[in-house]
């Protein structure tokens, strides 16, 4: 007998060993206490394949709790050869078993646990369950089938006037539930979620640096709103007022408030065009009303003001109600940070971001629900392989066949939808295709309508109330774009993608239109039909949820199914569907000209055809390209934009060679590996000379616990005390030191009196801090300044460790050392023509354990090797850095820092083999990507 306990733990999942196990026995029997749809949807096409196969199956639930969904039941009914029974439970006997048994020809596996047939269960969930395989007639193996039978006997078959009358059950302890649930909530047992909690200390650690305003960014549905009431009842302004431009937002704002600071000494007032309760202690305004009456405020009447929709901020009515009032604090919310023609949202609130919550950070915090992805092979028949995004009709045309309206009507039938009526969006080519699809869907008996932007916005409303109430027949709406972004319609459980992913930001907006919490849904339901498509590898990026990645990563994460997505998401791709995506990514350059300009196009489309300018452009759009590999390419960003956009006032900037090389110097930082040189040098845009002290404080606004000696050596830095005489004569110095204090160059001097200079230098050195501050926090400053899994070049550890010689020195060997540290530099994957030391074995043994073969001069005896092998009692400390290969696609690779390392063996001379264990294991996707090759 053989035993292996199974977790929830990466790629390792209760459901991947279910599903396996469904395609290799022969017969199978589960018997669970309860099921879930959102769990059965996850192995129907596991039984599904597995019924066709001609394999028997038995599934043994039961009523115990009410827990079991009758629409869990009637799915596994629909299967007419699955046998399956429930046990009815009553008062004085549970059902609580969690077993899943197979059988094979000469033995059984058998898996005993803690698991139920629920997403959360199969995927997620801190969950225990062993697994025994034996041969068959064994004692164990006997009484657990014995025990099965007796259950299955004493248990109920099922027939759809079970289901019926269970339904009616199950409803009215739903509704009792809820009803004692509305009875006990109050605003004094309401506490923030973790989103609201990161945002609140963030919020307070900004006030403490003298900060008076501050952004919060997350999608909608994420409790933006009751963080900022979660502040409000920390700080106790005296007056707060609270501006959006909707007024169906402005109630929901207002009872929000009035709910959660119920019994609080304040009084609550509305300002709109039918209230003026001026006099209230918080006041809910719309801009329109506010812009009329705001001179009759004095500037100092409130304390804090709360700016909902703040990307609307920019706007004139906005601005002159910010200008007029000084609030002790502002803060501004917003899920769509978009630049206007005039001024950045961030810029608005002094680049203060207490927050960003994108749509993967909202799945990992639980502020929407997660979906279960299936990527489904199109309809034979079909050929989009010589089209292009710029084809949008013809791809219409061709998709416009019934043979594909029945494939995708099958699909919805299969694979279901949560809640008592299918609501749902189809995303189409064009309008014409929408058109096309609300007519076959309904002509087919479901009720369907098309909107497009012709529409008034009266009818869209209709149509949108039509589809959220439960008794309108209306069950689908199919759209080109007005969908993306902006439109709210919590109960929707069911997304259709229809057409070709051309841009990972579309397919993101286009997804979260059904990630909105609502009472009758535990998860969304979304169908991609993908086609032969030439870009259909595209879907992979929007599903990855990486900003920043590589062909590497994306393989690993479409071969695992994507299995580093945080909770009970769901993302699988059939076997052609998966097949042809690999195949696309194994064959795409990442770094040819061609792709990055097909990158750009199609994120300019997203911005109604507006160039995107700015660095900071990239920033307001969950899963825009990454600007890096532009500036990777051509050396800086605006010369990137000058071979696409080919503009005269590009050409006129790039003309100013002097000017390049100091823009050049500030994009060669990209991205930061840490804060220090960029703050301070945001500074300088402003002021001529900074004192120590000065530049100190500007790194506080990033970090916590800075320290001086790295502020000192990032002024060191900056004036090119460490660089080589070759660099200097590439790069200009920007400053340069004068009676203890940091000044300006007369380069520096020249640019920063140039509107249009200063405005392009700001904008690297503020999307650089803020993409820091979205991967990173307000991480602490430490030495050297390191974090585990980023991505560093070797030259990075000499700054990162305030190496006081030439960095350019750091390079060579592989073993590079800075007082008490010693950095690992290591290719797991040897080139024969350019690594000499291609015999020896670097490697991962496992993910806590790493093999390591030093220089080949070293000995154990030498003064670096008893450094190395004593390193705790001596004080050293190890560090560790790989990458997989040393090049791909031409592009010389980052290597990834691991963590510190810990010698446990040193055998050998000339080299020494040292055996180390990491502190902190390699998380098992990582470990996956960097040992195996797919």
């Amino acid at each position: 007998m053989s035993e292996r306990l199974l977790v929830n733990s990466g790629t390792e999942t209760l459901l991947k060993e279910l599903t396996n196990s469904l395609e290799t026995c022969e017969k199978f029997y589960f018997g669970v206490a309860f099921v879930n749809f959102s769990g059965v949807q996850l192995l129907l096409d596991a039984l599904q394949k597995a019924i066709e196969n001609g394999k028997q199956g038995q599934i043994m639930t039961s009523t115990y709790l009410n827990f079991t969904d009758p629409v869990a039941l009637r799915r596994l009914h629909e299967f007419s050869d699955l046998d399956v029974k429930v046990f009815v439970t009553d008062e004085h006997r549970g059902f609580h078993t969690k077993t899943y048994i197979f059988e094979y020809a000469d033995e059984y596996k058998i898996i005993i646990g803690s698991s139920n047939v629920t997403h959360s269960a199969l995927k997620s969930n801190v969950e225990w369950n062993v697994e025994l395989v034996s041969k068959k007639d064994m004692p164990f193996t006997d009484r657990v089938l014995k025990e099965y039978g007796l259950l299955w006997e004493d248990s109920t078959p099922l027939t759809e006037s079970f289901i019926s009358d269970y339904e009616k059950q199950y409803q009215a302890v739903k509704r009792a539930a809820s009803s004692v649930h509305l009875l006990r909530q109050s605003g004094a047992y309401i506490t923030p979620n973790r989103m609201q909690q990161r945002a609140m200390v963030n919020l307070e650690r900004l006030r403490r640096l003298g900060e008076t305003k501050s952004l919060v960014i997350a999608a909608t549905g994420t409790g933006k709103t009751f963080m900022a009431a979660f502040d409000v009842q920390r700080v106790k302004p005296k007056r707060m007022l609270f501006l959006v431009h909707r007024e169906d937002i402005l109630i929901k704002a207002k009872e929000t408030f009035e709910f959660l600071l119920q019994n609080k000494p304040v009084t609550f007032g509305m300002l709109t065009g039918t209230r003026k309760e001026i006099g209230a202690d918080y006041i809910f305004a719309n801009i329109k009303s506010m812009a009329n009456v705001f001179k009759q405020f004095k500037p100092d009447t409130f304390d804090y003001i709360v700016y909902d929709e703040a990307h609307h901020a920019a706007a004139n009515q906005y601005q002159e109600v910010m200008r007029h009032f000084t609030p002790a604090f502002t803060l501004g919310m917003t899920a769509t940070p978009e630049r206007s023609d005039q001024l950045s949202v961030f810029e608005l609130f002094d680049h203060n971001v207490a927050i960003e919550v994108r749509l993967h950070e909202a799945l990992e915090d639980n502020l929407v629900v997660p979906f279960h992805y299936f990527g489904i092979t199109d309809v034979d028949g079909i050929d989009l392989s010589d089209l292009t995004s710029r084809d949008q009709q013809e791809i219409a045309r061709r998709l416009q066949i019934h043979s594909r309206v029945e494939h995708i009507m099958h699909y919805m039938g299969f694979y279901g939808y949560q809640g008592r009526k299918r609501k749902a969006l189809g995303f189409c080519v064009t309008v014409e295709h929408a058109r096309y699809m609300a007519n076959e869907f309904t002509a087919r008996g479901v009720p369907s309508l098309a909107l497009s932007g012709d529409d008034k916005p009266e009818a869209r409303e209709y149509a949108i109330a039509r589809l959220e109430d439960p008794n309108d027949p209306l069950e689908c709406l199919f759209s080109v774009d007005i969908f993306n972004e902006g439109v709210d319609i919590p109960s929707v459980n069911l997304v259709l993608m229809l057409r070709p992913t051309e841009s990972p930001i579309v397919f993101i907006q286009q997804l979260g239109r059904g990630l909105r919490k609502h009472p009758e849904k535990e998860f969304l339901t979304v169908l991609d039909f993908i086609g032969n498509y030439s870009r259909a590898y595209l879907v992979a990026l929007a599903l990855n949820g990486q900003r920043y990645y590589d062909k590497e990563s994306l393989k690993v994460a479409v071969a695992t199914g994507f299995a580093h997505i945080p909770g009970p998401v769901h993302i699988q791709m059939d076997e052609i569907s998966k097949e042809q995506i690999l195949n696309q990514l194994e064959q795409e350059s990442f770094f040819s000209m061609a792709h990055l300009k097909e990158a750009y196009m199609e994120f300019k489309k997203v911005r109604h055809g507006k160039p995107p300018y700015r660095l900071m452009d990239y920033h307001t759009y969950d899963g825009a390209p990454d600007p890096i590999t532009f500036i990777n390419k051509a050396g800086t960003y605006l010369q990137f934009l000058y071979k696409v956009e080919k503009d005269s006032f590009l050409a006129e900037l790039i003309a100013d060679e002097i000017w390049v090389k100091a823009y050049k110097v500030l994009s060669a930082m990209l991205p930061l590996k840490r804060p220090h040189e960029a703050a301070i040098l945001v500074m300088f845009l402003n002021k001529r000379e900074i004192e120590v002290e000065e530049a100190i404080r500007a790194v506080e606004h990033w970090i916590e616990g800075v320290r001086e000696d790295s502020v000192v050596h990032a002024m060191n830095t900056l004036t090119q005390k460490y660089s080589d005489d070759s660099e200097k004569k590439r790069q200009p110095a920007l400053v340069e030191w004068q009676e203890g204090k940091l000044v300006r160059t007369a380069v520096m001097e020249r640019f920063v009196s140039s509107e249009t200079h200063t405005d392009w230098m700001k904008d690297v050195l503020e999307y650089g801090l803020h993409r820091f501050e979205k991967g990173f926090g307000a991480t602490s400053d430490q030495l050297p300044f390191l974090h585990v899994g980023t991505q560093y070049q070797m030259r990075d550890a000499a700054l990162l460790s305030n190496f006081e010689k030439s960095h350019s020195s750091f390079r060579g060997s592989g073993l590079l050392a800075n007082g008490k540290d010693y950095f690992l530099f290591v290719d797991l994957n040897k080139d024969a023509d350019i690594d000499e030391r291609l015999n020896y074995q670097d490697a991962f043994e496992d993910q806590y354990t790493f093999l390591w073969e030093s220089p080949n001069n070293m000995r154990q005896s030498s003064t670096r090797g008893q450094n190395m092998i004593h390193h705790k009692t001596r004080g050293y400390r190890l560090h560790l850095f790989v990458r997989k290969y040393r090049e791909m696609e031409r592009q010389t690779q980052p290597f990834i820092y691991m963590g510190k390392v810990n010698v446990e063996r040193a055998t050998g001379d000339l080299p020494v083999a040292f055996r180390m264990k990491l502190e902190q294991p390699v998380p098992l996707l990582l470990y996956r990507e960097l040992t195996e090759i797919v």
